[in-house]
């Protein structure tokens, strides 16, 4: 019998990859929506749909990821990445329903010296990265059965993100100042859609929850990845490393993001791609 997986957020970067793979997931009925569909912070719309299309699993891909605007916007960003995670956690709880929620490096205050593992001590310097922990608690406490994925500097062909910023801005400008102080590894979404439907079935039958790391693999700065890509797209552009200092943001932003993948590798069995070679792929997506 096939698995009906809700997908929610299902507009945004991760939402959009799993939509446009699903078809290679036979086993699986997807039920994609957006807030025009489904408001997540409505928890009896959530009960709703769920009771009426008969969910196994819900996929929240749904969040407040506006990183400075959150500063400000507290009560929104809470809204969204707390109070709707804890409806979707208490109604995947009432339907025996699977939770995979997605949640950020962000959680961690980035002053490492080694890839974060997933019992490492959180402590968020953003209030978007508070508010993601926020949303983890959530998960852990009022969910019988979920996976809270950890990811780092999502990118994807679908939607705004870093590595469609570099390639408008190195066309128009031919100079970016870009932090080389910060590292981590950039994760294409569509590697995370493939992971997130491949360990479904094999933790499904466990009431549990569980937090797993996944990013690509490999270690680079914002710098090496905006050189990556000006160069990989063949734009007449010059990339200047700079400091963090030299470019305040209104949310501070963790210095060291490098996830530690082994739990999921080997729970799950997967195989993660390098960075680079995923970069590729996703770059020829990317239309000039």
């Amino acid at each position: 019998m096939a698995t009906n997986i809700l997908v929610t957020g299902s507009n945004g970067q991760l939402g959009s990859e799993i939509r446009a793979i699903a078809n290679q997931y036979k086993e699986y009925n997807f039920i994609f929506t957006d807030i025009q569909e489904l408001d997540i912070t409505d928890k009896k719309q959530i009960e709703k749909i769920i009771k009426s299309k008969d969910i196994n699993c819900v996929i929240n891909c749904a969040a407040y990821t506006a990183v400075d605007k959150a500063e400000d916007d507290i009560q929104k960003a809470r809204l969204l990445n707390k109070i709707a995670v804890l409806n979707l956690a208490e109604a995947t709880t009432q339907f025996n329903a699977l939770l995979v929620h997605i949640s950020t490096d962000y959680v961690f205050d980035g002053k490492n010296y080694k890839p974060y593992t997933e019992t490492d001590n959180t402590n968020p310097k953003s209030f978007y990265g508070k508010s993601k922990l926020e949303g983890e608690i959530e998960v852990i406490f009022n969910a019988t059965k979920a996976i809270i994925i950890r990811t780092s500097w999502l990118y994807s062909s679908y939607g705004n993100n870093f590595v469609k910023t570099i390639i408008n801005k190195g066309k128009e400008k031919g100079l970016l100042n870009v932090v080389n102080d910060q590292v981590g590894t950039p994760t294409y979404a569509n590697d995370l859609a493939h992971a997130i439907l491949q360990i479904i079935p094999k933790f499904n039958s466990t009431n549990k929850t569980e937090i797993y790391n996944y990013s690509n693999e490999g270690v680079i700065s914002w710098y090496d990845f905006a050189k990556a890509i000006i160069e990989l797209k063949k734009i007449k552009c010059n990339v200047i490393p700079i400091d963090s200092k030299s470019y305040p943001t209104p949310a501070a932003r963790p210095f060291y993001s490098v996830l530690n993948k082994s739990k999921i590798k080997t729970d799950f069995n997967i195989q993660i791609p390098y960075w680079k070679d995923s970069l590729v792929k996703c770059l020829s997506l990317i239309n000039e």
